[in-house]
């Protein structure tokens, strides 16, 4: 579904991405893993054209490098980044509407699903989103994503910051979405979860990919763990 090959990105002069290849099948969880600092968010902002790519991406067969984020979203991919923007003068109800990509054709995913996966967002449906806490920032934000009825959808950092129980709820939505056959490319840095729920992770370091394979070879091979995960 998702092919990226040689894929380059720069900040400025300072070369970030130096060579990124990764592949995400239908209904596939797939992690991108590592230390901070070493490419994963840049990757997936690449993919998403709000950084400049250089190589190549195909989605569902076509080649999406260059084109613009909305044209993007609207073949099927969706982006919920690390930053958890919200619109926080809107309800959690509106911005959740404000995801819906064809309002004449109803998605998998529907307003009241939505509040019925998690009652905090359903008792503050009428509350600004800017009060929200940053758990609940970061579920508004993903179900908003949803809302846009993805095909495959990429998650950057989702539990950075948050407390242990909320870590755990967010875990849960992930493998609630992968369920529903919705492919993942996740960015993550708890690699309890990101363990738990995918089918391959990617490993990166220097800008560039340097281990693939299943999360039981990925915890048999020491020296990865020990280089490029490990403090």
């Amino acid at each position: 579904m998702l092919e990226v090959r040689n894929l380059h990105a720069y900040y400025g002069k300072s070369h970030i991405l130096q060579g990124v290849d990764l592949d995400v099948a239908a209904g596939e969880v797939v992690s991108l893993l590592g230390r901070n600092g070493v490419g994963r968010s840049t990757t997936v902002k690449a993919i998403m054209g709000e950084v400049s790519p250089h190589g190549t991406i195909r989605f569902k067969g076509r080649d999406i490098a260059g084109l613009p984020s909305y044209k993007i979203a609207r073949l099927g991919l969706g982006y919920v980044p690390e930053h958890r923007d919200i619109f926080p003068s809107l309800t959690v109800r509106q911005n959740l509407v404000l995801g819906i990509k064809d309002t004449r054709r109803p998605g998998k995913w529907r307003l009241q699903d939505m509040l019925d996966m998690f009652p905090n967002l359903a008792a503050r449906a009428d509350t600004p989103a800017g009060v929200l806490s940053g758990g609940e920032k970061q579920m508004l934000t993903t179900c908003r994503t949803l809302m846009g009825d993805p095909d495959l959808i990429m998650i950057d950092e989702p539990t950075e910051g948050l407390a242990p129980l909320i870590v755990q709820q967010v875990g849960d939505l992930i493998a609630r979405i992968a369920a529903a056959g919705v492919a993942i490319l996740l960015v993550e840095q708890k690699l309890s979860i990101a363990m738990r729920i995918s089918k391959r992770v990617y490993v990166m370091g220097h800008g560039r990919v340097v281990f693939e394979g299943t999360p039981d070879q990925l915890k048999a091979n020491t020296a990865v763990r020990q280089e490029w995960l490990e403090v």
